[in-house]
């Protein structure tokens, strides 16, 4: 277990008097260890909430900074019979920790080797064998299996009931001793000299039981697969270019913002930075999910832990340490993992009158068949049984295990949830309201068409509209530029920008403009011929920019119609993909933009969405939001984060897009729930997904966890199971929940 102690954020997102503790908790086994180290946090002075998580054993508490203390948080924990490590200093390598030689593994192998000669007599005497050992030796193989080895379930039993509540160690320590006892008891009194013991219900129970945890344990440490490939991906130096214009290798804790990196090919990037030189391909698939390396030049962003590709790289360092992208998306998971599913509620009520319930079901079995029966012997055994297969390890294990393989799956696809709450609610989404700019479409202007007027050639006019927006760097003028990108383009001469009009130049001897409707009436430049063309693009919502060709001089000509060009926010790729896949999902989509009627519309029909909702304010969003929410709805908010964040927020969920070029991020992280690291508007189909078939696996845990008790406690109180098969059946019930959640971490999105 990764004994360091982290402080998530310096103070909570929502308060600034409030601050956060993660705190590694030693020797937590069920649902009720749980609950009562959550109990005993909850009660000191100046927390405000607090949650265990028994798949990573570690406490999430959120407290008053000027009143709790993590010394108090550390002494309520050690109160519960539980400890905390040392705390590591941040930067601080974490302590060298010596194996000890008798590991969880050797213990359950020593277990097994003095349970063995107890159990095969027995299985012996089935096919006519007499082997049965002597009673002396049955209590010497016994005793150091249920004292020493099985020693820890005391403890932990004992510091149990010193806080006044039972967990799974109690019922063990109480069913194995009573096992024992009985049997200590008819050897020292029986004078036959060969009495039926049961030494070895004991000691396989206890071998049993140190089996499933160790089993359960090697599972858990695969539930955090996704954590450790995420943190991996950091290298320990990078090539820093000093004063004097040589490489030097310097470890990432030295780096500082504006240190120049060199990447070579091959490389991971080590910092979060901007490409000052050379270009290159780099693969970005363990961070979004994107399966496509992504093309880098000077002035693009990189983030840290990608893959260079064939090109030399020199990076200006943006942000370093926690400070990083892959840092925040490691705390964003980490976050998520150890916060509780609405769901688990149901399971801390039922876990915290459990133990007690099972120790009054004993006692009733005990009693019951001792008084009726006589038999007080077979009372006792039966007993042990009920004690034994009642512990709530997997009731315990069932919520978290699954929501931290699912999403430790997710974020290897680009899809950070943030919190449980947001995978549980995501299952139940009824409607998606997208935001159109940014989210759906591109968020800048291309060039989406263009007419020559009649006598002219489409070549002509591009050609001569992108040598006379060469010069300028208006978004419309990037776009037809980029549309004209492998043509021989012409150079412009006396170039003038007219405000609020166009631009105007000589082109090839051409006096040439290029600009709006308003300016083409002024010039007197007869538009009639596209007329029809451009009433379709208007109402397209597209915008629209005429190039005319005026005399040199006025009396002597007539100004010429030479073409008409269309700018657009063009869809992005996938994006109506995405809306049928969430079509097939049984979700109905709904466009909020602030865009015209028009465009907004357009985009709505190219898409299939089912409703559009345009013209409407930023701030009138959340209002929508909360409109379709009324009935109870479940609703999910998409968009990029920035003027959307009051609709995210409104939203029962929100997923929040990136951009490819990494802005945005940060409100993405803070406004949503769920943050889309690809920009690929399909990743919202992925995420409900996901959160569907995590929700099935938490229920399906839930269903086999309570089916156990449900099934085999009965069994046990009339009889029909032995202290052995019990203990058999209880360390299933934990591992079979455990590689149930497992499955999980084979989820890949549809058709990728």
């Amino acid at each position: 277990m990764d004994t360091s102690v982290t402080t998530a954020d310096p103070a909570h997102p929502a308060d600034p008097a409030l601050c956060e503790w993660t705190l590694p908790i030693d020797g937590m086994t069920c649902a009720s260890c749980v609950a009562r180290v959550e109990k005993a946090l909850k009660k000191v002075p100046g927390v405000v909430e607090a949650e265990v998580n028994l798949a990573i054993e570690q406490a999430h508490v959120v407290a008053r900074a000027d009143t709790a203390t993590r010394e108090a948080l550390q002494a309520a924990v050690k109160r519960t019979g539980f400890s905390v490590p040392d705390e590591v200093a941040e930067g601080a390598p974490p302590p060298v920790v010596a194996e000890p030689w008798l590991g969880e593994g050797r213990r359950v192998a020593i277990a097994a080797l003095l349970s063995a000669p107890l159990v095969l007599p027995m299985l012996a005497e089935l096919f006519g064998g007499h082997w049965m050992l002597p009673g002396w030796l049955q209590w010497v193989l016994a005793t150091p299996v249920q004292f020493w080895l099985g020693a820890r379930f005391y403890r932990a039993g004992w510091a149990a009931l010193r806080s006044g509540s039972g967990n799974m160690d109690l019922l063990v320590a109480l069913g194995t001793s009573a096992a024992y006892a009985l049997s200590v008891w008819l050897l020292l009194s029986d004078t036959s000299g060969m009495p039926h013991l049961y030494f070895e219900s004991a000691a396989v129970v206890v071998t049993l039981v140190m089996l499933g945890k160790w089993l359960e344990s090697r599972a858990k440490h695969r539930t955090v697969d996704a954590i450790r490939a995420l943190q991996a991906l950091t290298p320990a130096s990078a090539h820093v270019i000093g004063p004097d214009g040589t490489e030097a290798d310097r470890p990432l804790g030295r780096l500082r913002v504006g240190d120049r990196v060199v990447v070579r090919p091959g490389e991971r990037i080590p910092v979060d930075g901007e490409v000052l030189e050379g270009a290159s391909h780099v693969d970005e698939s363990l961070l979004t999910g994107e399966s496509l390396p992504v093309a880098r030049e000077p002035g693009q962003r990189v983030t840290g832990g990608a893959v260079n590709g064939e090109g030399r790289l020199v990076v200006r360092t943006l942000a370093i340490g926690a400070e990083t992208t892959l840092s925040r998306i490691v705390r964003l998971v980490e976050s998520a993992q150890a916060k509780k599913a609405p769901i688990q509620r149901l399971v801390d009520q039922v876990s915290a009158v459990f133990v007690p319930a099972v120790v009054v079901i004993a006692v009733i079995t005990l009693l019951g068949w001792g008084l009726t029966s006589g038999d007080w012997t077979m009372a006792v055994l039966r007993a042990v049984a009920v004690l034994v297969i009642a512990c709530p390890c997997a009731l315990g294990l069932a919520t978290p295990a699954a929501i931290m393989v699912g999403t430790g799956a997710a974020a290897r696809h680009g899809i950070l949830i943030k919190d449980a709450q947001a995978l549980e609610l995501a299952h139940a989404v009824r409607i998606v309201a997208f935001d159109k700019t940014g989210t759906l479409t591109a968020g800048k202007p291309a060039l989406v068409g263009h007419v020559a007027a009649p006598g002219q050639s489409d070549e002509d006019v591009l050609a001569w509209a992108a040598a006379l927006q060469s010069g300028s760097e208006h978004p419309l003028a990037r776009a037809v530029v980029a549309a004209a990108a492998g043509r021989t383009i012409a150079t412009a001469e006396q170039m003038s920008a007219q405000a609020g009009r166009g631009v105007m130049g000589m082109v090839q001897s051409r006096a040439l403009r290029l600009g709006s409707r308003r300016w083409m009436d002024e010039l007197g430049v007869p538009v009639a011929p596209l007329q029809g063309t451009a009433d379709q693009w208007q109402s397209q919502g597209q915008t629209l920019a005429w190039l005319a060709q005026v005399p040199a001089d006025s009396a002597t000509g007539q100004p010429m119609l030479l073409g008409l060009l269309a700018f657009g926010d063009t869809v992005k790729p996938g994006a109506r993909e995405a809306i049928a896949q969430l079509h097939a999902l049984g979700v109905r989509t709904l466009l909020v933009s602030g865009d015209n009627r028009d465009a907004a519309g357009a985009v709505g029909r190219e898409l299939g969405i089912d409703e559009v909702r345009a013209e409407v304010l930023p701030g009138d969003k959340a209002g929508v939001i909360a409109a379709l929410r009324a009935d109870g709805t479940r609703v999910a908010m998409v968009g990029d984060g920035l003027n959307d964040a009051p609709a995210l927020a409104a939203a029962d969920v929100g997923m929040a897009i990136t951009h490819s070029d990494g802005t945005g991020t940060d409100v993405a992280m803070h406004a949503a729930g769920i943050t889309l690291m690809r920009g690929d508007p399909r990743a919202v189909a992925e995420a409900i997904d996901i959160s569907r078939r995590t929700t099935a696996k938490i229920r399906q845990n839930l269903f086999w966890a309570f089916a156990y008790n449900v099934v085999g406690i009965p069994l046990a109180a009339f009889g029909l199971l032995s202290p052995v098969v019990a203990g058999a059946a209880m360390a299933a019930s934990s591992v079979s929940v455990i590689s149930n959640a497992l499955l999980l971490a084979r989820w890949s999105p549809r058709g990728r």
